[in-house]
């Protein structure tokens, strides 16, 4: 009888495992369709989208070779687009990560529908899921307009030789991963809303993202919403999101619209892609010299968005 229930356990250990994997490995990831799309070929269009890439989404940001050696790691020049970045257990990730190739040497045979499908579903050319370090789950419901105009950008760039290796990511992340992609949700943003056009733009630019602790799949605890308290690695040194909910004891609820927008100004410029990092070694991963060029009106419906969040009582110690 003993024997009996030990084989039983076991079967259905050997069961549950192969269907796990089964689902995991086969079943998943999801079968998104490559869709027929239509790239803006404008000036306008592609100004536009240089402007989100560069000074919103801050796709370069991940794309390009920062120097750590000035603060908030500017952008090396003839760098944009080039990937290579690494992301590894250093950083707090299971695995590693490495940035992609973002500009035609590595997308130019990719059609302009696999390219949607990558931005928008996390999916591969090849099928194969992109951990969600990459934020698709965010960009899966941009607006339209907003996302085609950053295709149509980097279309664009500057082709720059760099192969770079796909992720090696621990188990069993490196399966249940292939859970997470989805089909594209676009839509409409009412910008004449400053709140709902706020809070899209605080998802596209990763505020909420860096500012809320996340889970092992790096999405966000809800509840903890804008508290702060992110840990980054940046240089081996411990790195903490600020709480930027309306708490007005340890969040901004005391700052004024005017010195939000300050905040971010004075990084605007050259000189501040040139400051050099302390002795105390203190950096930050957030990238002022970037978002310092975003325009009053993107700004200013961030700081509408923000003050009107639940306000989150969480002293963060920025820096160790």
């Amino acid at each position: 009888m003993f024997k009996k229930i030990i084989f039983g356990v076991l079967a259905i250990v050997v069961i549950g495992s192969g269907f796990f994997f089964f689902r995991f490995t086969v079943l998943l990831p999801r079968n998104i369709p490559v869709l027929e799309i239509a790239l803006p070929t404008s000036a306008e269009e592609i100004e536009h989208g240089r402007y989100l890439a560069n000074h919103v989404a801050v796709c370069m940001d991940c794309h390009s070779t920062r120097n750590w050696a000035y603060f908030s790691g500017p952008i090396t020049p003839g760098t944009l687009g080039k990937g290579g970045e690494v992301y590894d257990e250093r950083s707090g990730l299971p695995g590693v990560v490495t940035s992609k190739n973002i500009t035609p040497y590595s997308l130019g045979d990719w059609s302009d529908g696999e390219l949607f499908r990558v931005i928008t579903g996390g999916l591969q050319r090849d099928g194969d899921a992109l951990f969600p370090l990459m934020p698709y789950d965010a960009y899966r419901t941009m607006d339209q307009r907003d996302l085609l105009a950053i295709m149509a950008y980097l279309r664009t760039l500057a082709p720059i030789e760099n192969d770079v290796t796909d992720h090696r990511l621990n188990f069993p992340l490196n399966l249940i991963v292939n859970s997470i992609p989805r089909e594209a949700e676009l839509r409409t943003v009412n910008r004449e809303d400053s709140v709902e056009f706020g809070e899209y733009l605080a998802n596209l630019a990763g505020c909420v993202w860096c500012h809320t602790p996340t889970n092992a799949t790096q999405q966000v605890v809800l509840e903890r919403s804008l508290a702060g308290g992110h840990e980054f690695f940046v240089d081996g040194a411990v790195v903490r999101a600020a709480n930027i909910s309306p708490d007005a004891e340890t969040g901004i609820g005391n700052w004024s619209l005017e010195q939000f927008i300050a905040r971010f100004r004075q990084y605007q410029g050259e000189a501040a892609r040139q400051v050099p990092v302390g002795e105390d070694g203190f950096n930050t991963i957030m990238s002022w010299t970037m978002f310092a060029d975003m325009t009053d009106e993107d700004l200013g419906a961030i700081y509408a968005f923000l003050m009107q969040s639940a306000p989150r009582r969480n002293k963060v110690n920025v820096y160790d």
